[in-house]
């Protein structure tokens, strides 16, 4: 029997030596005009954070972290149950009144908060809340 030079319709590289592309797959909604063949359609991408904006809360939330460490002097399993929320104090208007709240979380700590509270509400005057993503 001789050979013949047409490949597997499988696409299997290990049969043929060579790679073929995997078959792709289009889909078509019904009540949609069909596009010229070899035409795709652009999806559409929305983002719905700002990358920045979620780095910056990231950073922020991690240097929280390390202070909360050194003012409890604990790991953060043994840390007392607190939150600190940055969006709740994103919502107050006055720093006074941010301050406050933020002693408040922390009454129970034994070590001075001042320079904390302080630096917390420095980091985060600039910042804005961060709203639900909305549906287009």
């Amino acid at each position: 029997m001789g050979e013949t030079d047409s490949a597997p319709a499988t696409g299997d590289m290990a049969a043929t030596g060579t790679a073929q592309p995997p078959p792709r797959v289009f889909f078509q909604l019904p009540g949609c005009s069909q596009d010229p063949p070899g035409q795709r359609r652009q999806g559409k991408v929305t983002v719905k954070y700002d990358r920045k904006e979620l780095r910056k809360r990231l950073n922020l939330e991690e240097w929280i972290i390390q202070q909360l460490h050194h003012l409890y002097d604990c790991d953060e399993e043994e840390m007392p149950e607190l939150e600190i929320d940055i969006d709740d104090l994103l919502d107050v208007s006055r720093d006074e009144d941010r301050a406050l709240k933020l002693q408040e979380s922390l009454v129970d700590c034994y070590k001075p908060t001042e320079v904390f509270v302080k630096e917390l509400l420095d980091r985060i005057r600039g910042m804005r809340k961060l709203s639900a993503p909305q549906k287009k």
